[in-house]
């Protein structure tokens, strides 16, 4: 009786309220959905006009009534189009290895173990992120120049093997994992190297999921230092050979617009498969160590 004398004193809700906190959540998803169908809109105009035929090109704003294929046959007829694209999953996938082997090992070494120098050399490490990389751009060249290498693919994978940026993320992660498992591997006769192999990789998994997606995007839209040292049309990656499309008298929009989506297609696949852990990762490495 008590209780139920209780309900029927407690005051009503008010409407106004109730209706406030059904409306919001309406609100907040229209506000989302229309940000998103904004942010979207290039790229849906982009799959558009990859099937449009050059009259319809400029004429209709998204779709085109006749869809057609003539600018992939352009494409493909006209520019050896999947060397380049093999060139650009050659040295992203390469070049995406050596920054996720050297960033892991480095990462590992700054956040389990103590040497001489190792707060300077951090100081150091953060501090040429602040330099632009067109700074490097000359001394780099020089460098390879010397060493033999222009115009191969070493001249691309051997000044970008080694990320900062890489190697900070890695630390932050491995920071986490407990000391008392790996000193639970050195007990059971582990050496360093496979303490870092079997223990801290997997542990670490959210974080080579999303360091591989961004060292990845990196090396494939990476346009300016390809374009200085490559000179053999055959080694082209597939940016340098769209850059190479756009002619000075005429130009082939629609088969350039079929090269781009294509060059969006293996980045879009690879961020579908490692989604998951590219959120995990981004989450564990912000964490303050």
């Amino acid at each position: 009786m008590e209780k139920e004398r209780m309900k029927a004193n407690r005051p009503m809700a008010n409407p106004a309220r109730r209706m406030g906190g059904a409306v919001l959540p309406f609100l907040v998803h229209g506000v989302l959905l229309a940000l998103a169908a904004i942010m979207l809109a290039p790229l849906f105009w982009l799959v558009c006009a990859a099937f449009k035929s050059p009259e319809d090109l400029f004429h209709y704003t998204f779709a085109s009534p006749h869809p057609t294929l003539h600018n992939w046959r352009v494409l493909f007829e006209k520019e050896p189009v999947f060397r380049y694209v093999a060139n650009s999953l050659f040295v992203s996938s390469a070049l995406t290895l050596l920054q996720l082997l050297t960033a892991s090992l480095a990462g590992f070494a700054l956040a389990k173990y103590e040497f001489w120098g190792k707060r300077p050399l951090m100081t150091v490490m953060l501090a040429t992120m602040m330099i632009p990389g067109q700074v490097l751009l000359a001394p780099t060249y020089k460098l390879i120049n010397h060493m033999g290498l222009i115009d191969t693919y070493w001249a691309l994978l051997l000044p970008g093997a080694v990320s900062v940026f890489g190697i900070i993320l890695f630390r932050q992660s491995i920071l986490q994992v407990p000391d008392d498992l790996l000193d639970a591997g050195r007990i059971d006769g582990c050496s360093e190297f496979r303490i870092y192999w079997e223990i801290i990789l997997p542990v670490s998994r959210p974080m080579v999921g999303a360091f591989t997606l961004i060292a990845f995007m990196g090396a494939w839209n990476s346009f300016l230092w390809p374009q200085i040292v490559l000179q053999s049309r055959h080694l082209f990656t597939l940016p340098i050979a769209l850059n190479n499309m756009v002619d000075l008298y005429s130009q082939e929009y629609g088969a350039l617009m079929a090269g781009t989506l294509l060059s969006i297609l293996p980045v879009a696949f690879l961020f579908a498969l490692l989604q998951k852990e590219f959120l995990a990762g981004l989450t564990s490495g912000a964490v303050k160590g």
